[in-house]
């Protein structure tokens, strides 16, 4: 653990969570494997003469197609996958409801692989740790399923970027948008009620978690453990050599 900012009073602390509290690149590398066999078993169905391996390469063009169309959709890691799905599918003759259906489908798979292993003990002992002394928020770029973890419990709040729907009479819909834009960081101080400088922001990228968390006028702790993220464009607070230092910084 090294200082490299004097820390004020923490009042909560937000945790990233992909890379963070555990090491999502092999979930990943398993995930695109399995959807791979997939999509070769659909297509044989739809369309037997494409003989194609359905990885991120065949997807990439159907994606930027979707970006192109609805810029916004880059901060909604579901929709965009939905998105590029059903017009993969639109461009091998599905038809529009065959298309969407299809789509449906391969994100509803891909949705329970994205949930499928176990957070590290270490990790879930040091929620439990500190929630017991502090509100803790989970911010997430994602769509892992904290649920499915078994670890939703330990936070007062959930924020994934993306499309939010209000539960009103009239539904309307508002736009989270993906760290390190201020939006997740704004909504977790006015929803606990404190100031930005009293939240502590915990994420392993260098960019959208500590240059976002400090541009949000938030206090940050860099944990690159996993060595995914990106490296520091600003200095943290301070630096994590794993993820229980914490503990013996926070705990009391």
């Amino acid at each position: 653990m090294q200082f490299y900012r004097r820390l004020s009073a923490i009042k909560a602390i937000s945790f990233d969570l992909d890379d963070t509290l555990y090491n999502n690149r092999p979930v990943m590398q398993g995930i695109e494997k399995k959807m791979i066999s997939y999509f070769t078993d659909k297509f044989a169905d739809v369309s037997p003469a494409l003989t194609q391996v359905f990885n991120s390469r065949f997807w990439a063009p159907y994606r930027k197609q979707a970006l192109l169309a609805q810029p916004a959709l880059s901060h909604d890691v579901v929709r965009v996958r939905y998105e590029t799905y059903r017009l993969g599918f639109l461009a091998h003759k599905l038809s529009a409801e065959e298309a969407s259906k299809e789509a449906q489908a391969g994100l509803d798979y891909f949705i329970s692989l994205r949930s499928d292993f176990t957070v590290p003990e270490a990790s879930i002992e040091l929620l439990k740790c500190l929630s017991e002394q502090f509100p803790l928020v989970a911010i997430s770029n994602g769509n892992v399923d904290t649920n499915a973890l078994g670890i939703a419990h330990y936070f007062q709040h959930i924020y994934h970027a993306g499309y939010q729907v209000a539960g009103t009479v009239a539904e309307s819909e508002h736009l989270l948008r993906q760290k390190p834009e201020a939006d997740m960081f704004t909504l977790v101080c006015k929803q606990l009620a404190i100031p930005s400088k009293a939240l502590l922001h915990v994420g392993d990228c260098g960019y959208a978690d500590i240059h976002g968390a400090l541009s949000a006028g938030c206090q940050t702790a860099w944990l690159p453990h996993y060595g995914v993220g990106k490296k520091l464009q600003q200095i943290p607070h301070i630096e994590l050599s794993q993820v229980s230092d914490l503990k013996q910084l926070l705990a009391k």
